[in-house]
């Protein structure tokens, strides 16, 4: 749908600051409401900018071709003179970054960490696997998933996205990106394959379990990046200290699989990485056995309420020490799994 620049100045009460909801060194995002009622999100982007009309014309090619439940809906764009407009769905809860690290940042349950790591990774299959030509995604990061009001992810922000050819094993193009989530495969051989989405999906995934930052500088000069500091975790046998304090101990069995998964995703030759359809697969099984581990948590409520402190640090002592021998000495090494190879039937990620 095409707007006009009037409508949208209406809709945003003339790009008002009240209206604001972010912005970058491209754009501005204001929240809008059309004459029929619907809210939504408009993303201005700064005039004369010859790397904004480049994102503007890669949004409005690539979201016009694609439709998924996890991927953000463009509704329309307005292109009046030098005036860049895109107009999407207003999604309510804001960014993962917000919830992980920002003003929301009131905690999320494991199940609803999980869920929105495998909805995020049904979003990049589907743009991997299922779109004719596949788009790589090129900017996969906290900051670019939403949350929906039932906190149902979105994958967002199509600007540094790229089409490539069906015949084609990867697209040659200068490095771009966000540090901290930038494959350095793809940094090093200017060869931008679908394995550099797995790649800063495995940071995301690093942040889902800590909660800490893709890149915090007052961190250790080692440890600015979160990969960096999980290798070094991993090293140190201490992988326990990675894991977010909110996040019960009974859950570090499980966190510890979901940490195995971000290291695949996460290996230095991007041939060792597996496939986003492989890691959907991964994740389905880990939501399933957050469930069963959720439902078993309900049960003994009544017991945990009535432990002493003492019996509390006895009990998180003793996970330490499992956490610790079940920790590989560096990601080369074999990580022990008991799961079963990804079934080669995609037909969840359409849904």
């Amino acid at each position: 749908m095409v707007f006009t620049f009037r409508e949208l100045k209406t809709a945003t009460k003339s790009f008002a600051e009240s209206r604001l909801l972010g912005g970058g060194g491209f754009s501005t995002v204001y929240q809008g409401k059309l004459p029929d009622g619907r809210i939504v999100a408009v993303k201005k982007l700064n005039q004369g900018n010859k790397q904004g009309i480049q994102q503007f014309q890669n949004e409005v090619n690539i979201l016009s071709q694609v439709r998924h439940p996890n991927l953000v809906q463009l509704l329309g764009y307005c292109l009046e003179g030098r005036d860049l407009l895109l107009v999407y769905e207003f999604v309510l809860n804001g960014t993962l970054a917000d919830h992980l690290h920002g003003e929301k940042g009131n905690g999320l349950s494991l199940e609803t960490r999980i869920t929105i790591a495998l909805e995020t990774a049904q979003a990049l299959a589907y743009l991997h696997f299922y779109v004719k030509p596949p788009i790589y995604h090129r900017d996969v990061k906290t900051s670019n998933i939403l949350l929906d009001k039932d906190f149902k992810a979105k994958v967002a922000d199509f600007g540094l996205s790229r089409l490539t050819h069906l015949d084609a094993t990867h697209i040659s193009t200068a490095p771009q990106g966000t540090p901290g989530y930038l494959d350095p495969d793809y940094h090093e051989s200017y060869q931008l394959t679908d394995k550099s989405d797995v790649y800063s999906f495995g940071v995301v995934l690093l942040e889902l379990i800590s909660r800490k930052k893709a890149v915090d500088m007052t961190r250790d000069k080692k440890e600015i990046n979160l990969a960096s500091m999980a290798l070094a975790r991993i090293h140190s046998g201490a992988l326990h200290e990675l894991f977010d304090p909110d996040l019960s101990v009974k859950y570090w069995k499980l966190l510890t699989r979901l940490v195995e998964v971000a290291f695949r995703c996460l290996a230095a030759e991007k041939d060792d990485r597996p496939s986003m359809v492989e890691v959907v697969r991964e994740l389905e099984q880990l939501s399933s056995m957050t469930i069963s581990a959720s439902s078993s948590k309900k049960s003994s409520r009544f017991k945990l309420e009535h432990q002493s402190s003492g019996e509390l640090r006895k009990q998180r002592s003793v996970a330490s020490t499992n956490m610790e021998e079940d920790s590989p000495t560096s990601v080369q090494v074999k990580w022990p799994s008991t799961h079963t190879s990804p079934s080669n039937s995609r037909s969840e990620i359409y849904n």
